[in-house]
């Protein structure tokens, strides 16, 4: 069987490995890929948002299978385009990947269906957002309605930099129409964990729990990221909080998007916070996270292609997907300055060293014969191993292993407790 992958980050090279591992894939395509990902999969010259070069790259090649992973072109309509040309698809229609293009909408869902998340308001005023902020005051969250990259959200700490972040966004343009609708939340409490699941429709079956770390800098310190790393299993999604979360979140979440006509077909992404109130919807993704799905498809002991079979068949209930009982750890390496401004075309060296961590590209390009950094977000190393402390110890062994120059990388990921 052929698959073509769209996209050319991490999750998109921990996707082509784990689909190489079925005996029904023979061949992978991946657009637009990258230096690393072209170990595992021939690399197509074409962007992930180019619809129109997908459909015409598919009917000169006749993939089985087109997995569609990031944001951008689910939310401009990649699968229903796919469909339309006689293709099977990968991942959700436009009219549901809303859940994610959309923080308004996702927010709206939740109140109408009961489903728990934080207190919030819509603007697309600034000086009506800033009456708001004022009369509730700080800490308060204000996002970015649409698709903004992962760093379309501001955790005030204070009145000024909430307001900051309203006028950026509405008035000074930083998103884009992205940003022309904020979200403004009150500010929870508690640890983060992320929930992967893969729905087909009406059925779900949740991965194991995750935890990203967005902040740039140790600590939680520094802008908000894309991901600066994540590790798997959460030191506190229990059996219980998971059956919790199934009953009041995720089952409602896939029932109240069928109920909307949204049938949400493929791996929706729950970003929860456990507050001392019980567990809380930060946010909905609309596919694989990243860096969560390096640190979880490690440790799928299952066939991934079988699986996305299964999901688009609405078949997801006929399927025994089983998990490895090893944790997992993913330290992201970046380029110097990012998550603002950084140099590209550094050389990578040290990468035949690594022996025990398994090394996603992220960001990276073939010059000369060398691998160079070509993004902001580097490379992701991740190891298992029993435990997770000692999957830990072992990514970070083989970090010290790659260099690049100005590489920049935290030292506590999978370490803090809360």
């Amino acid at each position: 069987m052929k698959v073509l992958v769209i996209g050319g980050g991490g999750r998109e090279h921990a996707v082509c490995m784990a689909l190489a591992k079925s005996p029904k894939v023979d061949k992978i395509w991946c657009a637009p890929g990258n230096g690393g990902i072209a170990a595992a999969a021939e690399c197509v010259d074409i962007k992930a948002t180019d619809i129109d070069g997908v459909v015409a790259f598919s009917k000169q090649n006749n993939p089985d299978l087109v997995v569609v992973t990031p944001d951008d072109p689910l939310a401009l309509g990649m699968v229903d385009a796919l469909e339309e040309a006689g293709f099977r698809a990968f991942g959700p229609h436009k009219n549901a990947a809303v859940i994610e293009g959309s923080k308004s909408f996702a927010k709206e869902l939740m109140a109408k269906y009961h489903i728990p998340t934080a207190e919030y308001a819509v603007f697309e005023n600034s000086d009506e957002a800033i009456a708001y902020i004022k009369k509730m005051g700080a800490p308060i969250v204000v996002k970015a309605d649409g698709l903004a990259l992962g760093k379309g959200v501001t955790v005030a700490m204070t009145e000024d930099e909430a307001i900051e972040a309203v006028r950026d966004a509405i008035d000074g343009g930083r998103f884009g129409g992205a940003g022309a609708r904020v979200v403004i939340e009150e500010f929870l409490t508690g640890p983060e964990v992320s929930v992967l699941a893969f729905v087909d429709g009406k059925n779900l079956s949740t991965m194991p729990s995750a935890q990203d770390h967005k902040r740039a800098f140790d600590e939680d310190r520094g802008p908000n990221t894309g991901g600066m790393g994540a590790f798997s299993p959460s030191r506190f999604y229990t059996e219980d909080i998971a059956a919790q979360c199934m009953e009041t979140i995720f089952q409602p979440t896939v029932a109240a998007m069928a109920q909307e006509g949204r049938p949400f077909q493929g791996v929706l992404y729950f970003g929860l916070m456990l507050t001392p109130r019980g567990p809380k919807v930060i946010e909905y993704n609309a596919r694989f996270g990243d860096p969560e799905t390096q640190a979880v498809l490690c440790r799928l002991d299952s066939d991934l292609f079988e699986i996305m079979n299964a999901v688009i068949d609405g078949k997801l209930d006929e399927m025994d997907i089983r998990w490895k009982d090893d944790a997992a750890c993913c330290v992201v390496m970046a380029s110097g300055g990012y998550p603002t401004a950084y140099e590209k075309g550094k050389e990578i060296t040290g990468l035949d060293d690594v022996k025990e961590s398994i090394v996603v590209h992220a960001g990276t390009a073939v010059k000369d014969g060398k691998i160079v950094t070509s993004g902001g977000r580097v490379l992701g190393v991740t190891a298992t191993a029993p435990t997770l402390d000692e999957a830990i110890r072992k990514a970070y062994a083989d970090v010290d292993k790659i260099h690049f120059d100005k590489a920049h990388f935290r030292h506590d990921i999978g370490i803090k407790k809360g």
